[in-house]
């Protein structure tokens, strides 16, 4: 599904902004 891969895509570069800002 389309919706799933967006929230994927959200999360991950959540994670990736969270992880630069700890970091």
């Amino acid at each position: 599904m389309i919706f799933k891969d967006m929230i994927l895509m959200l999360m991950s570069s959540l994670i990736l902004i969270v992880s630069v800002l700890v970091g």
